[in-house]
C-alpha cells in the first residue's frame, strides 16, 4: 500500500493519496484546486487516480473533488448522511465517470487489495465521513482511520463553524452531542493501534488547539487528549462546555465556502497564461479602476510605499489565507482582475495557486516592481503617540481569545477575517481615523489595506500589540 500525506501549510490542510502497488489504482481524499501536485504524486508512483472523495463539505478552502476528477476520469464519493440540507448539489453528477457515488455509513470502495470503509461521524458537520483503510495484503482488520475534520492531533474539529459562518442559530449544541456520539460509538470501539490521520494541522481555524505532528494513534488520544476523560466517565456535559469555550473566531468567508463545496465548485480547467503588465499598462488599468494590485511584499515594505487602494496579500506563503480575509469574489458582480507584484513568472503562478484554495480565481497578470508607479506611504504611529491620536475607534483585528487574554485600553474587537464582512460595526469612513493593530503587524497591514480600499483613513500601530506592550508603563487589559 502507498499512503502519502501532502499538506498545504498555508491553510494547514491535508490530503492523501492512497494506492494499491499491486494494481495500480489511488483513490485522493479532500483533494484542493491546484491538482498537479496528486497528478506529479501519482505518476512518480506508476499509479492512476481512478476515485476522488471527500470527508465533507468544507468550509476553509475550496474543494479540488470535481477538478481533479475532471482532470482524470475518476469516479466521485461523496456522503449521502446528514440529511437534505447536507446533500451534495448536482454539479457533482457531471463529471466524465458518470454521477457521483451517494455512500451511506459502511460504504465500502476497494482499491485491489486496500480498502476503504465510509464511517459516518457527524459532529463537526452532519454529513461527515471519515474513512477506516484496510491493507488486505497485510492484514484484515483496519489499520489507519482518514479522520479529516473529525479527530485531530490533540484536539477535535468545533462543532460551531455551522453558526458561526454558515447561517446556523444555535446548531453547535446539537452538533456538540453528535461529535460526543461519534466519538464514543465510532472512533473509541476501534483498537488502540488504528492510526489516525487528521485533515489538518497546528495553525487551522477548525479547531483550537491543533497539535503539530502529522498523526496519532487511537489509543493516544484516548489517553492522552483533553475529551479522554469526559468519554471515560460518559461526561457529555462536561465535554460539550470546554468543547464550546474559547474557539476562535470563524473566518466570513467559511460561508462562501460551504455553500460553493456543497453545491459543487466551478472547474478552473488548464490554467491561462498570465500577463506581465508594463509600468504604463497597470498605471491606466489603475487609473480606471479596471484592475486590482494586490501587493505581496512584508508590511515593512509596504510602509515604504505602495499604489493607492492596492491590496496587501504577503505571499506566497500564506496567501490563500490572506486573500479569503479581503478579496470577496462575491462582493461585486464581475470582480476586477486581480495583478500580482510577484519577482517573476514562476512566484505569480505559484501565488495564484494559493488563491484558487479559497474561490479567487480572478488572477490575470502580473508585475515585477513598483518603480515608476505614484506610490503613497500608508499611515503608522508610533505606539507611545496612541492615547493622544485623534481617532474614531482603536481596533485590535486578532482572534477574540487573543484580545480577552490581553489588549489595548479601549480597544474594539474585530477579527481581520470578518472585518470586510461587518463594516456596519465600525464609524463610517468619514468620521475620523481608524487605528488599528494586531499582535505583531501581518495581520494588521492586510486588514488596513482592505479597509483603506473601502474609503476608510487608516492608522496602523507600529510594531502593534508587542510594539504597544513594550513600552515602558504601558498595561494591556484582560477580559
Amino acid at each position: 500500500m502507498l499512503l502519502e500525506r501532502i499538506y498545504d501549510e498555508d491553510l494547514a490542510q491535508a490530503s492523501y493519496l492512497v494506492g494499491c502497488q499491486a494494481t495500480g489504482d489511488a483513490i485522493v481524499v479532500d483533494a484542493r484546486r491546484d491538482i498537479a501536485v496528486y497528478l506529479d504524486l501519482a505518476a512518480k508512483n506508476g499509479m492512476t487516480i481512478t476515485a476522488v472523495t471527500e470527508t465533507h463539505i468544507h468550509a476553509d478552502y475550496l474543494s479540488g473533488t470535481r477538478e481533479l476528477a475532471a482532470a482524470t476520469g475518476a469516479s466521485i464519493l461523496l456522503s449521502d448522511e446528514g440529511g437534505p440540507d447536507w446533500t451534495y448539489g448536482s454539479e457533482f453528477d457531471t463529471g466524465p465517470a458518470g454521477p457521483a457515488v451517494r455512500m451511506k455509513h459502511g460504504h465500502r470502495h476497494a482499491l485491489g487489495n486496500i480498502t476503504l470503509e465510509a464511517v459516518h461521524t457527524p459532529g463537526h458537520t452532519p454529513e461527515h465521513m471519515s474513512f477506516l483503510i484496510t491493507d488486505g495484503a497485510q492484514a484484515d482488520e483496519p489499520g489507519f482511520m482518514l479522520t479529516g475534520d473529525f479527530v485531530f492531533v490533540g484536539d477535535l474539529g468545533r462543532p460551531d463553524l455551522l453558526d458561526e459562518a454558515a447561517g446556523g442559530v444555535d446548531t453547535r449544541f446539537a452538533g456538540a452531542r453528535d461529535l460526543f456520539a461519534s466519538l464514543r460509538d465510532r472512533f473509541l470501539a476501534l483498537p488502540d493501534y488504528v492510526q489516525v490521520l487528521p485533515a489538518h494541522g497546528a495553525g487551522s481555524a477548525c479547531g483550537k488547539a491543533l497539535g503539530a505532528i502529522p498523526t496519532s494513534t487511537v489509543g493516544y488520544e484516548r489517553t492522552f487528549s483533553w475529551w479522554g476523560r469526559y468519554l471515560a466517565s460518559n461526561d457529555e456535559q462536561g465535554f460539550i462546555d470546554e468543547l464550546l469555550g474559547g474557539q476562535p473566531d470563524a473566518h466570513a468567508y467559511f460561508g462562501r465556502m460551504k455553500v460553493e463545496n456543497r453545491e459543487g465548485p466551478a472547474l478552473l480547467g488548464d490554467d491561462s497564461d498570465l500577463v506581465e503588465y508594463s509600468t504604463a499598462a497597470l498605471r491606466a488599468a489603475l487609473e480606471d479602476d479596471s484592475v486590482i494590485l494586490i501587493d505581496t511584499r512584508h508590511h515593512a515594505e509596504v510602509h515604504t510605499g505602495t499604489v493607492a487602494r492596492a491590496l496587501n496579500i504577503p505571499g506566497p506563503a500564506k496567501a490563500a489565507s490572506y486573500g479569503a480575509w479581503v478579496v470577496d469574489p462575491e462582493a461585486e458582480a464581475e470582480a476586477r482582475p486581480l495583478v500580482l507584484l510577484a519577482s517573476s513568472l514562476e512566484e505569480a503562478e505559484e501565488l495564484r495557486d494559493h488563491l484558487v484554495r479559497v474561490g479567487i480565481d480572478t488572477v490575470r497578470g502580473y508585475i515585477t516592481s513598483l518603480d515608476g508607479l505614484d506610490l503613497v506611504r500608508p499611515t503608522v504611529i508610533q505606539p507611545e503617540a496612541v492615547d493622544g491620536f485623534d481617532r474614531s475607534l482603536l481596533l485590535d483585528v486578532r482572534n477574540k481569545t487573543e484580545y480577552a487574554s490581553g489588549h489595548l485600553p479601549g480597544a474594539a474587537q474585530l477579527s481581520g477575517g470578518r472585518v470586510l464582512w461587518h463594516l456596519d460595526q465600525l464609524p463610517a469612513p468619514d468620521a475620523g481615523t481608524l487605528v488599528t493593530y494586531c499582535q505583531s503587524g501581518v495581520r494588521n497591514s492586510v486588514t488596513a489595506s482592505a479597509l483603506r480600499r473601502e474609503g476608510y483613513d487608516v492608522a496602523e500601530i507600529a510594531g502593534s500589540y508587542l510594539g504597544w506592550t513594550a513600552v515602558p508603563g504601558h498595561q494591556p487589559v484582560t477580559t
